[in-house]
């Protein structure tokens, strides 16, 4: 099941990004992606939130703490890639993924985002963890993000992708279940929506007008 999950998720995907950005088709597919990986998180076993129980500095912990490092994670790719409009092959391939959220809709761009955010938690900090928690489970999620990811055919997706798994490993090995990296997922990825896009657009010269 976890298999299957992961090639036909991984399929999807990149199908879903060689869509025209902000088609119906688009839209539907990238949800049909989060709905592959919910329905194989899902049938491969049960899914562990964390501990959510106990003192208030668990909560804190889980909750308060993933929050913040998806706010500091943002920061850093922002600086990162704001290094990356100075390397063509970087810069084509940010601005191509970010014109999806430039050109649809704000709205369902980052209800699909948020949605395949906890999705890919779910399945991969979830259901794959499990599978793989006896032996360096932290390196097979991200191996295995990373997989899926070439499916895009997008650099910046793959670099961006593995080093995220690797935060969101760590996460999921110090709180014990997938909350806290969905909420470092989510939270990541409503900034990076939010304030990347505008740092990639070209702006526009302005017009002359002869005598």
């Amino acid at each position: 099941m976890v298999i299957a999950t992961g090639l036909g998720g991984a399929g999807l995907l990149g199908v879903s990004l060689s869509t025209k950005p902000g088609s119906a088709r688009f839209y539907v597919l990238t949800m049909a992606v989060a709905g592959t990986w919910v329905a194989g998180a899902l049938g491969s076993g049960p899914v562990y939130l964390g501990s959510t129980r106990g003192r208030e500095s668990t909560r804190h912990r889980l909750v308060v703490m993933p929050v913040l490092t998806g706010v500091g994670a943002f920061g850093a790719f922002y600086g990162a890639a704001r290094l990356a409009r100075h390397i063509p092959l970087l810069d084509q391939a940010i601005g191509g993924i970010l014109r999806y959220a430039d050109e649809g809709s704000t709205a369902l761009v980052l209800l699909t985002a948020c949605t395949n955010g906890v999705a890919e938690e779910l399945f991969f900090r979830g259901a794959l963890w499990s599978a793989v928690e006896d032996s360096r489970p932290v390196a097979k999620t991200t191996l295995a993000y990373a997989a899926t990811t070439l499916a895009t055919r997008n650099p910046a997706l793959v670099l961006s992708g593995t080093v995220m798994s690797v935060l969101l490993g760590f996460q999921r090995r110090a709180s014990g279940g997938i909350l806290a990296p969905a909420l470092i997922h989510v939270t990541w990825s409503v900034l990076m929506l939010n304030y990347l896009p505008a740092l990639f657009r070209t702006p526009r010269r302005p017009q002359t007008t002869r005598d």
